[in-house]
């Protein structure tokens, strides 16, 4: 990211804008990849117009990793007001539906709303469709079955209009709406088409995504990790491996499994180190592709 005195320099359509062209007034949604500077960018802002820093990462909300899910500091949370980080307990289940709720009571003072998780961005945009809570056991059944069939048994049960619609190439889309189909008895594509109006128009928000150079934010990826390790990541990992249970929502912050396994004995520190490296690159670059479907709406600030 160029900087200059008037603050950050991107492109948008081909014209170069400045920090002074981001609304002071309006909602700023912030979207981008890992590694692509996004806190950073949200302080700046947030200092400039006296906001509140709302974390839109679905890793970050849990309170058993900082450094490995690039949590904001302990000294930028002293600096500005950040809300929605840190605060869900690692074996606590934490979805779409429980940010947005959260996000509801967030929304009458000045908000700028940060991350990398796309679906939180769209329910807060676009509307959530109220899906009842899925019990456990309706979990567990899909588990298994999972487990036996594969995605194409779960998929086989599901209704023609959810099945038409659903990304069949995503085991976990897949088992999400077998799950909505078991527990409610009716189509996940049902529920979608009652789905609300959206809490934040996206017409009412400054909505703008980063879009960094593959190499560019790569090499930022790479250097990112080693500095995690230097700073405690694998001291972190540590404090996890007491009652680690990978099939957690929070166990799922890259390379968090990766330093497990280490500690675990089952692989080097430079192989945990290059798994979470190559882990990392390949989310960022599912996000890329995420927010290029989904976003097209959104004023692009192209990187470096």
């Amino acid at each position: 990211m160029s900087q200059n005195r008037g603050g950050f320099n991107c492109r948008s359509g081909g014209v170069r804008m400045r920090i002074d062209s981001i609304s002071r007034d309006a909602p700023v949604l912030l979207a981008g990849p890992t590694a692509s500077g996004k806190s950073a960018l949200a302080m700046e802002l947030a200092a400039r117009d006296g906001r509140l820093i709302v974390n839109a990462d679905a890793l970050q909300v849990y309170e058993n990793w900082r450094l490995l899910t690039a949590r904001p500091s302990a000294t930028d949370e002293a600096a500005l007001p950040h809300a929605l980080y840190g605060h869900v307990a690692r074996e606590t289940g934490y979805s779409v539906g429980h940010w947005l709720r959260e996000v509801t009571h967030l929304l009458d003072r000045p908000v700028l709303i940060v991350g990398g998780t796309g679906l939180y961005f769209n329910a807060l945009t676009k509307g959530l469709a109220d899906v009842p809570e899925v019990p456990p056991s309706v979990r567990s059944e899909a588990d298994a079955r999972l487990a036996v069939e594969g995605p194409a048994g779960l998929l086989a049960d599901l209704d023609p209009a959810t099945a038409t619609r659903i990304d069949r190439l995503n085991p976990v889309r897949i088992q999400r709406a077998w799950e909505v189909w078991r527990a409610t008895g009716r189509g996940l594509a049902a529920w979608q088409d009652d789905t609300p109006p959206p809490l934040l128009p996206l017409a009412g928000a400054e909505a703008l995504v980063l879009v960094p150079e593959v190499a560019w934010l790569n090499d930022r990826i790479d250097r990112r990790f080693t500095r995690m390790l230097a700073e405690g990541a694998l001291e972190e990992a540590q404090r996890n491996l007491i009652g680690w249970d990978p099939r957690r929502p929070s166990s799922k912050a890259i390379g968090g499994p990766e330093l497990i396994a280490h500690l675990m004995g089952e692989m080097t520190l430079a192989d945990a180190t290059e798994a979470a490296t190559l882990a990392s690159r390949q989310y960022a670059k599912r996000q890329r592709t995420w927010f290029r479907s989904n976003m097209k709406a959104w004023r692009q600030v192209l990187l470096p």
